[in-house]
């Protein structure tokens, strides 16, 4: 056994209302994947943060190649070779691809910046790396996944003995992640450390030599290759076993009510008479590969995008729904899939952000918001969805990103719409943190709300779908019941018509 290239011990580390780490031990040896697992809130994200040179910790050790180091800063931790690689994009959209990855370290001619050098340069490194992009092309031009290879790019620019992953495939196809996954195993042939954390537990049983768990902000264990199981990896993270098999009970709904019926939705860039359904007290699931169009049917049904044709009846009304505005007030609230762009305002508090689609409930005759009720109410959604904060009044940009996705589903329950769509609703949320949201949903329908689950995790829509609406090209090319649905089905569907 290889003696480890990066070693922590007695690791903590504290904010005021919140000890974030408590005596945390950890090693990454070089040429292996150490897979990081935890609940939101364990302490991965502030531990990763410290070996980064982002914090400084409040005790313990770090050892870099058996000698203790201070870690003061990023670029001390990049120099000395260990890089990290955000969940949330980092990006300067302004800025070329090329401009992006070697930012403060571009190649000179004399005095001068030489781009012919620097694109040069680029190109060799997103070739070896195989990823097909244009130096050239301003990073803002591109789509999220693109964005996260050029992050990608960027940490593998510095040559590092040890690469931090943070969610690394949250934003990418399957193609681009089955690209990633040939970097790491080329990473690991090259004797670079990876510590690669994921909630995505297919992830974890392909790529880990070692998994290590967190708890709380301690340290519960770790398990070599030959030891590695799924369910008391899940056991370890939230101290108890689940059920991730199940399902929910066979539902017939074609004699409840209709809420929302759409017939023949079509956009001019993608979507081609979309029809659909959904009854009350159902949960319907939209299934496909990305670009399908599951998002861009829920953003021309709120009003978000542009339709050019099909038609919109709620509750047996015809709408006209223009803009989102028009859907929040026809009872239709939308939790979108880019909570930091389109869901939340960072700088805002918890209670605000969970009002937000409220506020004219909280305000009073002089339009000033009723301090007291609103916070009293978001302390309730807050026990409810268990997101950990140290009050109502955290600023919520310094959530974790599962917590920060539990503050916008309560804006919407808390709104209390009939018809809910979550898109992507568990993206970045730990095992255990998901299972409280899948029951939350099961408890909605089953009080007589509808709701549309948009998921790019097909055991997340058999785990929640009574039916399954599978998207390709544009259009919906199959619905399956959750009783006769299977992975197998739903790819079946969501690659038909690929050829068209």
């Amino acid at each position: 056994m290889s003696e480890p290239i990066l070693r922590v011990e007695g690791i903590s580390k504290g904010f005021p209302g919140v000890q974030a780490l408590k005596d945390v031990h950890l090693e990454v040896r070089s040429g292996e994947v150490l897979v990081l697992v935890g609940e939101n809130g364990a302490g991965k994200s502030t531990l990763m943060k410290i070996l980064s040179g982002i914090y400084t910790r409040d005790e313990g050790t770090i050892y870099f190649e058996g000698q203790p180091v201070e870690l003061t800063s990023p670029l001390q931790a990049q120099q000395l070779g260990i890089t990290i690689i955000h969940q949330e994009l980092n990006m300067m959209p302004d800025l070329t691809v090329a401009q992006n990855i070697y930012v403060g370290r571009e190649p000179r001619v004399g005095p001068f910046l030489s781009e012919r050098r620097l694109n040069r340069q680029t190109s060799e490194l997103l070739s070896r790396l195989g990823i097909a992009l244009d130096p050239r092309q301003s990073v803002g031009e591109l789509t999220v996944a693109e964005q996260q290879m050029v992050e990608i790019a960027k940490a593998l620019s510095f040559n590092a003995k040890v690469l931090i992953m943070d969610e690394p495939t949250s934003a990418l196809t399957d193609s681009e992640v089955e690209t990633l996954f040939r970097l790491i195993e080329q990473l690991k042939a090259n004797g670079t450390g990876i510590v690669y954390i994921s909630h995505r537990m297919d992830e974890l049983k392909r790529l880990a030599d070692r998994v290590t768990v967190l708890r709380d902000g301690s340290y519960i264990g770790s398990l070599e290759r030959d030891e590695i199981s799924i369910p008391k990896i899940i056991e370890m993270m939230v101290g108890r076993a689940i059920d991730e098999g199940a399902r929910p009970t066979a539902r017939e709904h074609a004699a409840d009510p209709v809420v929302l019926d759409v017939q023949g939705l079509s956009t001019k860039a993608l979507l081609r008479d979309v029809t659909f359904q959904l009854h009350q007290g159902e949960i319907l699931g939209f299934a496909g590969l990305m670009g399908a169009g599951r998002t861009e049917t829920a953003r021309a049904i709120i009003g978000a995008d542009h339709r050019d044709g099909g038609t919109i009846t709620v509750a047996g009304q015809p709408s006209r729904i223009r803009q989102p505005e028009d859907a929040v007030r026809r009872g239709i609230g939308y939790l979108s899939e880019d909570r930091k762009l389109l869901g939340l305002m960072l700088e805002q508090d918890v209670t605000f952000n969970t009002v937000l689609a409220s506020l004219s409930n909280y305000a009073n005759a002089v339009g000033w918001m009723g301090d007291r009720k609103a916070k009293n109410q978001t302390k309730d959604y807050v026990q409810q969805l268990r997101v950990k904060t140290p009050s109502v009044n955290q600023i919520v940009k310094l959530l974790s990103g599962g917590n920060q996705q539990k503050v916008v589903i309560a804006r919407w329950l808390m709104r209390d719409c009939d018809i809910l769509i979550f898109d992507e609703p568990t993206r970045g949320i730990d095992v255990g943190a998901k299972e409280e949201i899948y029951r939350l949903m099961q408890q909605l329908a089953a009080s007589g709300k509808s709701i549309i689950v948009i998921s790019s995790e097909l055991p997340e829509i058999l785990r929640v779908a009574n039916r399954i609406a599978v998207f390709a090209n544009g259009r919906i090319t199959g619905t399956l019941r959750n009783e006769e649905a299977s992975q197998e089905k739903i790819m079946q569907l969501a690659a038909h018509g690929e050829e068209d």
